[in-house]
């Protein structure tokens, strides 16, 4: 046994899913509602790790098996089971009541996917969706990166800005190298999905798209308007599938409307009648649908 796993072995369940960054979470409801962050492809949990002070609300970031304290853990292949395991941690832990999901490319998909297997298992949905860098839903599927070798997984990686400039590339380009089976598997879940037709989400939606992103074109982005009842805005900001994590004009302006939109939700308490039952959403539509 390396010297790692007894470390790994004694972590709570909570701190693999959903590892603490910085100062504990406040009291239970006085952080209002809890922003639950999904990876990109490859990503790690540590991306959202500052985001909790610039929103101004509690932010949890999964963290997905063969990444950092899971590094030995196999990573998933399939968006199917990825799925119902984190809908049971959520459900598990109670996070079920008063928060939204942010999603980036991938994470998008995941954090869609949750939401619905949600719904189906009687739980709250979330209270906002963030979709950003990503491809409606029903757009997946018509890739093969996945099955590239590792030096044109890489060019693949450098292409789509994941490597940044400069001396930054050379850093993230030898780190890459050593996490391509996970971007790989990742990959794989979003090439292999294949989305099946439910009625939408009826939760407000935020989508973000960049001006020079080769993987969610514009219109791509846009058309995640047909995946909620309720109202659809799109900001287009200027950056390459990477504008998320670069400091710079665009992620200050993702942080900023994600912090407005989350300030305008109703208090969770406003959402429930006065014998503690869900209220019902009056933007709610039950018809059938199929896209």
């Amino acid at each position: 046994m390396s010297p790692a796993e007894p470390l790994v072995a004694a972590l709570p369940r909570d701190a693999l899913w959903f590892p603490r960054f910085g100062a504990p979470p406040p009291a239970a409801g006085a952080a209002g509602t809890v922003l639950i962050c999904f990876p990109y492809a490859g990503g790690t949990a540590s991306v959202y790790r500052d985001w909790r002070e610039p929103l101004g609300t509690e932010v949890m970031a999964l963290q997905l098996p063969g990444r950092g304290l899971r590094m030995r853990e196999e990573p998933y292949t399939s968006a199917e089971p990825l799925v119902a395991d984190v809908a049971d941690e959520l459900v598990r832990r109670g996070l079920t009541r008063d928060y939204a999901f942010f999603g980036h490319s991938m994470g998008a998909l995941l954090a869609y996917e949750t939401g619905c297997a949600l719904r189906e298992r009687g739980e709250p949905g979330p209270r906002h969706l963030f979709v950003s860098g990503s491809r409606a839903p029903h757009l997946y599927g018509d890739r093969t990166e996945h099955l590239l070798p590792d030096a044109g997984l890489h060019r693949f990686a450098a292409g789509i800005g994941a490597l940044g400039d400069g001396d930054r590339a050379l850093v993230n380009g030898a780190y890459l190298a050593r996490r391509l089976p996970v971007l790989r598997a990742d990959l794989r879940v979003c090439n292999d999905y294949r989305w099946r037709p439910r009625r939408p989400l009826d939760c407000p939606m935020t989508a973000f798209s960049a001006s020079d992103d080769p993987v969610a074109g514009a219109a791509e982005v846009e058309a995640w308007r047909a995946y909620t009842t309720s109202s659809f805005l799109r900001h287009h900001v200027p950056g390459d599938h990477f504008f998320l994590t670069t400091d710079g004009p665009s992620r200050e302006r993702l942080l900023r409307e994600l912090r407005g939109e989350l300030a305008r939700l109703p208090r969770a308490a406003a959402l429930t009648t006065t014998d503690g039952a869900a209220a019902p959403r009056s933007e709610q539509r039950e018809a059938s649908w199929t896209y």
